[in-house]
């Protein structure tokens, strides 16, 4: 069974660049880009649905197609299913806002022309962010998207289509039946297998709700993430951009800032602060967040020359 519609994102909107954070590494088993092709496995309560996602517009005229395909008896008119979607791939942004800010500031104003329609891509749910903040900790991103695949290989429920499978993100009554010493085989330190389980706890019982998270001002959302133990100011700031695509959320600790950005972009011989960095980003307020993005998209650029 099938379901197809279209969603027309606002302009500009560049799916290409959009969907490029996906390729980074091989172990990705979610998210999925082939070409201008992008595949997800959906969860709406019990039901799934793979979602498949073409590229049929332009970054002036942008327009995505859509095919839902899932088990029988599952309801694939379900508008949550659509919400998800423009919420992963950031649909609904007006980025004009922005780009008006960006022309007057030296570090953006080429980013802003050369990444012209890159949004932020994010999890369809902030604990699935939460998970994937909590396994980056402290390590490179390529050891925690391992881990992040043995887990989803493990937790996550899987649906085949046409001979491939696909892999839900694990939910948090998975993690919550768990124990910290059974997540320790998964190579997680003692510290964040105790975090996960917690995680699971705290959204399975309903003590963290994402729709009351998502309405409360950043400062706020932060302070009730970091009531978790594991759960710090880093991790709860990476959650709030890549869960609920907070364009100011800035997480100034991360080393991608204090050194990355500091050294490759302001010239800094040695790493910054998180101070100096948190100070410097005033500039880019209310869009935080989303000027990081553009000058990760920079640095990343700069690499591959």
């Amino acid at each position: 069974m099938t379901q197809s519609f279209t969603i027309s994102p606002k302009a500009p909107y560049s799916f290409d660049l959009t969907v490029a954070r996906f390729l980074r590494f091989e172990t990705e088993l979610i998210d999925l880009v082939d070409g201008n092709r992008y595949q997800r496995l959906l969860a709406v309560g019990r039901q799934l649905a793979l979602a498949t996602v073409t590229n049929t517009g332009t970054v002036a005229k942008p327009q995505l197609h859509v095919v839902l395909t899932g088990p029988p008896k599952t309801d694939l008119k379900r508008p949550e299913f659509a919400v998800q979607l423009r919420h992963i791939l950031c649909t609904d942004f007006d980025l004009k806002p922005f780009y008006r800010l960006a022309r007057k500031d030296d570090l953006l104003a080429q980013g802003a022309t050369r990444f012209r329609g890159l949004r932020i891509t994010s999890s369809p749910t902030l604990f699935e962010a939460l998970v994937v903040a909590v396994l980056a900790q402290q390590v490179n991103l390529t050891f925690a998207y391992s881990i992040k695949k043995e887990l989803v290989e493990t937790f996550g429920r899987k649906w085949s289509s046409q001979g491939q499978a696909f892999y839900a993100f694990p939910e948090p009554q998975r993690f919550a039946q768990e124990t910290q010493d059974g997540l320790r085989r998964f190579r997680l330190s003692g510290a964040k297998a105790g975090t996960l389980v917690r995680l699971g706890v705290a959204f399975a019982s309903g003590a963290l709700k994402q729709k009351e998270i998502a309405q409360l001002p950043d400062e706020a959302a932060i302070e009730q993430l970091t009531q978790i133990k594991g759960i710090g100011r880093w991790s709860a700031e990476t959650a709030l951009l890549r869960g609920l695509a907070r364009n100011d959320a800035f997480p100034g600790g991360d080393l991608s800032v204090v050194k990355y950005l500091a050294q490759g972009m302001l010239g800094k011989k040695g790493k910054a602060t998180e101070s100096e960095m948190r100070t410097f980003a005033k500039r880019w307020h209310p869009y935080r967040g989303l000027a990081l993005v553009y000058c990760y998209a920079e640095l990343i650029r700069r690499q591959t020359e």
